[in-house]
């Protein structure tokens, strides 16, 4: 799985009905306040070892600052939500030619079979989760707090 990680003071996702380039009023749109975005790319390899591994790194990660100003808290220190978003662009290759590549992106109904367990194993890390809808047109809106982005790969960290 690769994750690129946004802390935020605030953050919003609305769906895109594709017909008419506007609002999708089938979806209610998901805001939160401080917290994380979460753009999360899921490959056919990852499987259950990377959502364990991610949720518990990312509810114990220590990214927000303390009363001293120093990054040394974490998002359930803060009561912070996460705005989880299914983003298979994470996956392009744009080594050869212009066009990117998203061969390495999952298979859909595996990308999101991961994506919502991972959701769920953060919910059980006692995060409050919200979610994008998957396979989408989205418009994500943040405040990036910081910044504070970082990238997360698990095959870079697993070993896979």
């Amino acid at each position: 799985m690769r994750i690129v990680l946004q802390r935020v003071s605030e953050a919003s996702v609305d769906v895109i009905d594709p017909s008419t380039n506007n609002v999708d009023p089938t979806f209610a749109k998901q805001t939160i306040g401080t917290g994380y975005v979460l753009l999360v790319g899921v490959a056919d390899t990852d499987g259950q070892r990377d959502i364990d591994w991610l949720a518990g790194k990312i509810a114990r990660l220590r990214v927000f600052e303390d009363a001293g100003g120093h990054m040394n808290e974490s998002i359930t220190q803060h009561d912070g939500e996460i705005l989880s978003i299914s983003q298979f662009t994470l996956y392009g290759n744009i080594r050869k030619g212009n066009r990117p590549s998203f061969i390495a992106a999952g298979e859909p109904e595996h990308a999101k079979r991961v994506w919502l367990a991972f959701n769920e194993a953060l919910r059980a890390q006692g995060l409050t989760v919200k979610e994008g809808r998957f396979g989408a047109h989205m418009r994500v809106s943040l405040v990036n707090d910081g910044p504070v982005t970082l990238v997360v790969d698990t095959a870079e960290v697993l070993g896979e």
